[in-house]
């Protein structure tokens, strides 16, 4: 893998979406974020992901993770944006309210 150390808020379709891409790309996917451990879980072995997080609190602490994908509903765009870049990460927040 190159580049960036990316991790993901939450475990959506678009989540989905974004890992994939990510892999195709060659891209390092180390963490996921997620509200449910089981979903969190679910998905990094799907995509296999090193890193499992049970919050999204975690994940935004975790220093393995470079930069965050916001994959949450609009509603919570900018609370997570902003609470990732406090936590000094690189972020990617499409259609942000």
């Amino acid at each position: 893998m190159t580049g960036l150390r990316w991790g993901i808020l939450a475990t959506g379709g678009i989540a989905h979406a974004f890992a994939s891409d990510l892999r195709t790309a060659g891209l390092d996917l180390a963490a996921v974020g997620s509200r449910s451990p089981e979903s969190g879980q679910r998905f990094a072995e799907e995509f296999a992901v090193p890193r499992v997080h049970g919050s999204y609190e975690a994940l935004l602490a975790d220093p393995a993770v470079e930069a965050v994908y916001i994959s949450l509903p609009n509603s919570l765009h900018h609370k997570r944006t902003m609470a990732a870049l406090e936590a000094g990460k690189h972020v990617l927040c499409e259609k942000p309210s």
